[in-house]
């Protein structure tokens, strides 16, 4: 009976032993960088997450107690199903965990999340909603607490032994306790060059087809695109087709036209106006007030005289389709109608596969925001119309933390940007009579479009976050203003800086502070566990104890016994 206790004994001590061994201390943590879901006010209307601390256990998505826990998804696990579940159940928070490889995941799961991510932000929420970057340590944790919602169909024996022995709990911490602030000194950035005509009517004054009087200054086009954009989390918002493939188009453009300008004898009859605007994905607001500069204050801008038309670029670097959104169908004669029809013409001629169609809208005044940047410029009776692979003006698209490099396309980009190039110098220099738009090109041999250049551009623009939160305040979004302003100064000198500030009293758009935080991950036993080990620990105590109290009578009797084998 000796020799079973001591076994017995032996056996629970490297049981204990075992446990201690697998069950990390609980100050083993784990610190990292998680960024907070979009909060703002436009207009009156308020959008995305009001908090941002979170003092809670981590669970899995599929379990079915989520009431003050925070609730662990990655990309195919959010929808707008389980997000509604979350808050319904009052959840303490939402973390994502997004791949750090956007372009391995399947289409169909992309889709569901930019369709989540849009419909999410149309509303405000109480509870904290955070994103991060996926990483050993985040996997780890995410495999640990969705095997333990699995164990839940177990029977209950079997899942309070797993709590007791086996289970680890993850506690997720944001312990900022100052207030979320509202930024008052948001500085919204939009940068304009132009491209002057200065001796076309003397050259040339009947080579165009234009009719001007004489010192009638030529009419202007202007062509625009907005550099912001927009996500779930602002710090990860890095807008490669929306809007990073606008900005590179209308960056080509500059260089292309620029070569064309440079020399007075091949300069067509119309101003060139470029301008990359800010507060795109916030109703337009860089453009807004960009025109009441230049309309309401500025003599001299070329807004004042003769517009043709306005040309928006937005999201045109990927699909083989193409939309001109306009507010109105322009009626025939106009330069707005002679633009659509060279764009035809390209299309049919060198891209035939490529769906081309004009998507009608009008400006409904009633809606508290905007479907096209060209609609600005309608409310101030300037014809203008937006191209784009887009058609619907709410597509998820427009605004997504998976807008990614991987989304954009070289090939098509430049594709598109042929396509834009080709149609506004053949719509400019009037060329329909001189050749077809199959055998007569504009832009080849040393004005060929290159994919090394489309490319580096779109890497430039798309090398940080391009939030309008963050464009004045972080030291590599600055810097990314002046990259594009030095840009422009490569081909034309001045080049003009607007900076537009919200009314203090009555602002139009506000942002809140706090989007990216330090969140900590705790990896410790449930306090079952305690009882457990404390319950092990005490039992083995009590068995030394016993053997020790009685270990003059067994060896009493081990002595006797001895005696007797001898005798």
């Amino acid at each position: 009976m000796t020799l079973r206790t001591s076994k017995v004994a032996a056996l629970l001590l490297l049981s204990v032993h075992l446990l201690h061994a697998s069950a990390l201390p609980a100050a083993s943590s784990y610190e990292f960088n998680a960024y907070r879901m979009q909060q703002y006010n436009l207009h009156q209307d308020k959008h995305g997450c009001r908090g941002a601390i979170v003092v809670a256990e981590a669970r899995s998505a599929v379990d079915t107690s989520l009431t003050r826990r925070c609730v662990i998804m990655k990309l195919p696990d959010f929808s707008t199903e389980r997000y509604l579940e979350a808050k319904n159940q009052n959840a303490a928070a939402v973390l994502i965990l997004l791949p750090q490889n956007i372009s391995s995941v399947p289409e169909d799961i992309v889709q569901g999340f930019m369709v989540a991510e849009s419909q999410v932000l149309q509303k405000e929420t109480l509870m904290p909603v955070y994103v991060v970057p996926e990483d050993d340590q985040l996997l780890c944790m995410y495999e640990e607490v969705t095997q333990a919602a699995a164990t839940k169909s177990a029977s209950v024996l079997v899942r309070v032994l797993r709590s007791i022995i086996t289970t680890t709990s993850f506690q997720i911490l944001v312990s900022n306790n100052s207030p979320i602030k509202p930024i008052t000194d948001t500085t919204i950035i939009t940068l304009e060059v132009r491209m002057t005509a200065t001796h076309t009517q003397q050259l040339y004054p009947f080579q165009y087809n234009i009719i001007m009087l004489a010192g009638e200054d030529p009419p202007t086009i202007v062509i625009t695109a907005h550099y912001d954009s927009f996500g779930l989390a602002p710090w990860l918002a890095y807008g490669a087709d929306s809007n990073g493939s606008g900005v590179t188009v209308l960056l080509e453009l500059v260089r292309l036209f620029h070569h064309l300008y440079s020399d007075p004898r091949s300069q067509a009859p119309y101003h060139l106006l470029f301008s990359l605007t800010g507060g795109g994905k916030y109703n337009f607001l860089g453009t807004k007030r960009w025109l009441e500069e230049n309309m309401d204050h500025a003599e001299s801008s070329l807004l004042h005289d003769n517009v043709a038309f306005v040309l928006c670029l937005d999201s045109l670097g990927t699909g083989d389709e193409l939309f001109l959104h306009v507010s109105r169908p322009p009626k025939p004669g106009t330069p707005q109608y002679s633009f659509i029809q060279q764009l035809e013409q390209i299309i049919s001629a060198r891209f035939p596969w490529v769906r081309f169609g004009t998507v009608h809208k009008k400006i409904n005044l009633q809606e508290a925001t905007l479907a096209w940047e060209h609609e600005r410029y309608g409310m101030k009776r300037i014809p203008g119309f937006t191209l784009s692979h887009i058609e619907n003006p709410k597509s998820e698209l427009r605004g997504s933390i998976l807008d990614t490099m991987a989304e954009v396309d070289i090939r098509k980009l430049k594709r598109n940007t042929v396509i834009v190039a080709e149609s506004l110098a053949r719509f400019m220099y009037n060329l329909s009579d001189k050749g077809s738009a199959k055998d007569m090109q504009v832009f080849k041999g040393s004005l060929d479009i290159q994919d090394s250049r489309l490319s580096a551009l779109m890497s430039m623009i798309t090398s940080v976050p391009r939030a309008v939160q963050l464009m004045d305040r972080e030291p590599e979004n600055t810097l990314l203003i002046s990259s594009l302003e030095q840009e422009f100064k490569h081909y034309l000198q001045q080049v003009h800086r607007h900076t537009f500030h919200p009314d203090r009293r009555d602002p139009e758009i506000t942002f809140f502070d706090q989007m990216k935080q330090p969140m900590m991950m705790y990896r410790v036993k449930p306090a079952a566990f305690d009882l457990f080990l404390g319950g092990c620990i005490a039992g083995y105590l009590g068995i030394v104890y016993y053997a020790i109290q009685t270990f003059g009578n067994v060896y009493t009797k081990l002595k006797a016994t001895m005696k007797a084998k001898h005798q």
